[in-house]
């Protein structure tokens, strides 16, 4: 009996839509990286790309759990001395909430020239519109439960 694989041509490929109102960053994150990698699917093959397309809406509207928001920081370094530069996560949320869920993102793929592809079937856009209404994508129903009072 031979093992079965999935081959690049015969993956089918979907487009989902999902809205970042009220959801906590990790836990949207987790989501839309095994959505991007495809394990949702019966055909999932490691080393294959078998994941689907992700719109994400309204990310400027993501939480945190706990003083996350005041607490934590991105780093950025220019590889001079004297020029690493850390920016909290609520200014990052402010100016640029696409980056911050991208680096999250990010986090939760492998580190392999796989991850790099799959990255670029993530399309996040700060508020309610996106450009990809051509591709009649499907809302996704996340697994989570909004946290209130964050």
């Amino acid at each position: 009996m031979k093992t079965w694989m999935a081959k690049t041509a015969e993956v089918e490929r979907k487009w989902w839509v999902v809205d970042a109102t009220g959801q906590t960053l990790g836990r949207l994150s987790t989501q839309i990286a095994t959505l991007l990698r495809g394990k949702h699917k019966p055909q999932f093959t490691p080393h294959i790309d078998t994941g689907d397309f992700v719109i994400v809406v309204n990310a400027d509207k993501l939480t945190m759990t706990g003083a996350k928001m005041d607490t934590k920081q991105y780093f950025r370094h220019s590889g001079y001395f004297g020029s690493l530069k850390a920016t909290l996560a609520k200014d990052m949320l402010r100016e640029k909430p696409e980056k911050m869920l991208t680096l999250a993102v990010k986090g939760m793929l492998p580190t392999n020239k796989l991850s790099r592809d799959l990255l670029t079937k993530l399309k996040i856009f700060e508020g309610p519109e996106h450009d990809h209404a051509a591709q009649k994508p499907e809302a996704y129903k996340l697994l989570t439960k909004k946290v209130k009072g964050n």
